[in-house]
C-alpha cells in the first residue's frame, strides 16, 4: 500500500533525526541528501523545521547540523519512562560488583539497538559505551545477543541486508553469522572480540518481555586483555542470572524462549 503524502513527510522528518543517532554528531545538508536519497531543498527544508523547534542546532561557520535541547529532552524522558532500563539499573550495579567490568543494558529500536544505561567500572581503565547512539545488530555481543533471538523473517531480513564491517574483527558473512547465531541461542549467551570496538570485549544475554519477545540485551564489558578465558567462564554464570532476573521483573516466566514457534516467527 502507498504512503500517502503526510505519512511519507512524517517519514522523511523522522529518517532525518533518526540519522543523528547512527553516525557523526553532526551533519550537513549534503550528507544527509546522500544517506537518504533526497534532494537537498528537501532536506533543508526539514532541517529549517526541525531547527525552528530546537530539535537540532545549526553551527553557521561548518553549515552543519547536531541534535538540540528538545532532541535531549525527550531522549531524558524516553529514558525515565523506560520500564527495561528502570528494571535493568539494581541489576546490573549488582552484576558490576561481581564482574569489576562496566555493565549495559540495551533495548531493541527499529534497525539495529540502543544502549539505555551503563554502570561504569571502577577501575581506572575501562570501557564505556555512547547511550543512545543506534548500532546495527550484526556486530557485538549485545546485538548479535538481540539478533539470535529474533524471529526467523526478521533475522534473515538483516542479514540479507548491509552487513558493515565496524572493525577488521567484525564478521560480515551471513553463514558465518548464522552459525554463530545458532550457538548463541544453544548457550543462552553472546561474546565479542574487538567486532564493534577494537581493543574492547563483551559477554551480553538476552532480555525478554511478558510475551517472550527478546526487548534487549545486558553486558559485561572491558578491555579485551582483562576479558580473557578465565573472566569469562568467571562472568558468565552471574551474567546469566542477571539477565533472568530483569527478564522477570518484566514478567517473562519462561526461561530462553527455545522453542521453534518462538523462534521461527
Amino acid at each position: 500500500m502507498a504512503e500517502s503524502p503526510g505519512t511519507e513527510a512524517a517519514a522523511r522528518v523522522a529518517d532525518v533525526l533518526l540519522l543523528f543517532t547512527d553516525g557523526p554528531d553532526s551533519l550537513g545538508v549534503s550528507a544527509i541528501a546522500r544517506q537518504l536519497d533526497l534532494s537537498k531543498a528537501v532536506v533543508y527544508r526539514i532541517l529549517q523545521t526541525l531547527l525552528d523547534r530546537g530539535l537540532v542546532v545549526s553551527d553557521a561557520g561548518t553549515r552543519r547540523y547536531s541534535l538540540g535541547p528538545s532532541a535531549a529532552a525527550l531522549g531524558a524522558r524516553a529514558l525515565r519512562e523506560s520500564q527495561l532500563r528502570d528494571v535493568a539499573m539494581p541489576v546490573l550495579r549488582r552484576l558490576r560488583a561481581e564482574s569489576g567490568e562496566t555493565t549495559t543494558v540495551s533495548a531493541i529500536v527499529p534497525g539495529g539497538r540502543v544502549y539505555l544505561d551503563q554502570v561504569e567500572s571502577a577501575l581506572e581503565i575501562k570501557m564505556t559505551v555512547e547511550v543512545g547512539r543506534r548500532f546495527p545488530l550484526h556486530a557485538g555481543s549485545s546485538s548479535t545477543c538481540i539478533l539470535a533471538f529474533l524471529p526467523t523473517t526478521e533475522r534473515e531480513a538483516i542479514l540479507a541486508g548491509d552487513l558493515a564491517s565496524l572493525t577488521s574483527q567484525t564478521t560480515v558473512d551471513p553463514d558465518t553469522l548464522r552459525k554463530r547465531l545458532d550457538e548463541i541461542r544453544r548457550n543462552g549467551f553472546a561474546r565479542s572480540d574487538g567486532e564493534r570496538q577494537e581493543g574492547a570485549a563483551s559477554l551480553a544475554a538476552p532480555v525478554f518481555g511478558l510475551d517472550g519477545a527478546v526487548l534487549g540485551a545486558i553486558s559485561v564489558c572491558g578491555p579485551a586483555a582483562r576479558i580473557d578465558e578465565a573472566a569469562r567462564e568467571r562472568i558468565i554464570e552471574p551474567l546469566r542470572k542477571a539477565a533472568d532476573a530483569i527478564s522477570r521483573g518484566l514478567g517473562w516466566r519462561g526461561g530462553l524462549p527455545t522453542d521453534s514457534a518462538r523462534l521461527n516467527g
